[in-house]
């Protein structure tokens, strides 16, 4: 059976995906799939042993410049690809009226995706062949759980997914490195906490012996972790990475730190165990999905008048994650 996956983004919407084609490769053996997906992330769908093509996708940046898509023989080219393969179902787990309209209907073979109850754009409902309805109150990664076993029609077992990547970066646990990594980026700044907190965690992290590596995507996280290294000698600022680079990273650590941000999900998706911090976002049904994966809300705590930015971070403390992550992480002799 051949199968092509319609989720483009984001990273933590692509990453939610790889459980379903776990669960269809034990109940359908011979099972393969393509995959549709935004360019930048391209890479995570190769992590997976039953994918077979990444069709990479840029609708972000197509939608800039039409004309210059077209005359490029960008846009002739990806639907070529496309269409070169007739598939035995197509599912679209994006839900959107993009997906349904640029990948859905143009390729080859029977549709299915979530009905307008289900999705978050009811409207890209009327564009597959067979709507499936999936309950909006299940975690992310449940509910296309749950889609693929309708779409493809086997019985979904009540074990917790698996992501099916871990052995991709050939993990040897004698060969595990003694260091943790703080991802303290994140697209908007209400998600970020504060940095004077990272450096008193750092400095707890260091004072009991672990070496922490900083990960970053731009100038301005660079920077970030730049400052933050400069106060503590045993913190490195990672190199630009690819996100395969930045993946064995995590893999090899011995545990996380995250902001609300795509990297997290990437560490869940690991097993890598993690202490993610949530302000302004409610992990609900999105939240860390996997081993060891633990989520500190600031609303949980009590209300601390410290002076920092952003505010609504002021009563999740260094010392209240510190406390989180200490049984994490294997003592270092």
């Amino acid at each position: 059976m051949k199968v092509l996956i319609v989720k483009t983004s984001s990273m933590g919407d692509v990453i939610h995906t790889l459980p379903a084609l776990t669960d269809a490769a034990n109940a359908l053996p011979g099972i393969s799939f393509d995959w549709v997906v935004e360019e930048g992330f391209q890479e995570i769908p190769h992590w997976h042993p039953n994918v077979d093509k990444v069709i990479p996708i840029a609708i972000r940046r197509w939608r800039k410049n039409i004309i210059n898509t077209l005359k490029s023989g960008e846009w002739s080219r990806y639907t070529s690809d496309l269409k070169a393969e007739n598939y035995d179902a197509i599912i679209d787990a994006q839900g959107l009226l993009k997906s349904a309209i640029l990948v859905s209907r143009l390729a080859n073979g029977t549709s299915y995706g979530l009905d307008k109850a289900s999705a978050k754009e009811p409207l890209a409902s009327h564009f597959y062949d067979y709507g499936i309805s999936v309950s909006k109150q299940l975690h992310a990664v449940e509910r296309i759980r749950q889609l693929f076993a309708a779409a493809l029609n086997y019985p979904l077992t009540e074990e917790k997914g698996d992501f099916s990547i871990r052995q991709h970066f050939q993990i040897d646990a004698s060969l595990q490195k003694s260091y943790l990594v703080f991802q303290h980026s994140t697209t908007r700044f209400d998600k970020h906490w504060p940095e004077a907190y990272w450096a008193s965690l750092i400095s707890m992290a260091g004072d009991a012996g672990w070496d922490i590596k900083l990960p970053w995507g731009n100038r301005e996280e660079k920077a970030r972790a730049e400052r933050l290294a400069k106060q503590h000698s045993h913190v490195a600022v990672l190199p630009k990475l690819s996100l395969s680079e930045v993946a064995g990273i995590i893999a090899k650590a011995t545990a996380c730190v995250s902001v609300d941000t795509g990297l997290s999900h990437l560490a869940a998706a690991l097993d890598t165990p993690n202490v993610i911090l949530f302000g302004p976002t409610d992990p609900g049904l999105v939240g860390g999905y996997g081993k060891n994966q633990y989520c500190l809300e600031a609303k949980n705590y009590p209300v601390n008048t410290i002076d920092v930015e952003p505010k609504i971070f002021a009563s999740l403390t260094p010392e209240i994650v510190w406390k989180k992550l200490q049984p994490l992480i294997v003592p270092i002799n």
